[in-house]
């Protein structure tokens, strides 16, 4: 009988101590993860897979986003345009480009795909699909904001 609670304790001290390590092992590895390595969607975190290098492609660009009424309609690449995707309009870039987009104010960033040409207002640099705009604006924001874009370059 002795033996049988013995044994029990020790089971649960033992799982006491290897719940206790996993929880101090994934403190350590979150506490290594850069806000910048991140992206917050949906209570979900989406880590970068490290295998790319970014180079610096303009900064204090001015970004705008997409008005809800081109959400259908065909982009100049072809594709049908959805506001809810992590999607950019740039005037020069090819289609299929990767751009991380950082706010100069909040230092947020978003990974865009460009699949549409524009901006057609004179001043704006990129258009931001308006899931991507929203992940990195500010609370209080005009409709446009000053970003940095980086073009991703795969290894």
């Amino acid at each position: 009988m002795k033996n049988s609670v013995l044994i029990s304790v020790f089971v649960s001290f033992i799982a006491l101590l290897s719940i206790t390590n996993a929880n101090q092992n994934h403190r350590k590895f979150k506490d290594s993860i850069t806000s910048k390595d991140t992206v917050k969607v949906k209570d979900t975190i989406i880590i970068d897979t490290l295998n790319f290098n970014l180079e610096m492609y303009q900064k204090e660009a001015h970004a705008s986003y997409y008005h809800d009424r081109f959400t259908g309609r065909r982009t100049a690449s072809g594709a049908i345009f959805n506001n809810k995707e992590l999607t950019c309009a740039h005037p020069k870039l090819p289609f299929g480009t990767k751009l991380r987009v950082t706010s100069v104010k909040t230092n947020k960033s978003v990974d865009v795909t460009v699949t549409d040409r524009g901006p057609f207002v004179k001043g704006r640099d990129i258009d931001l699909s308006k899931k991507a705009f929203m992940l990195i604006a500010p609370d209080r924001y005009g409709g446009h904001i000053r970003v940095n874009i980086e073009i991703i370059k795969e290894n």
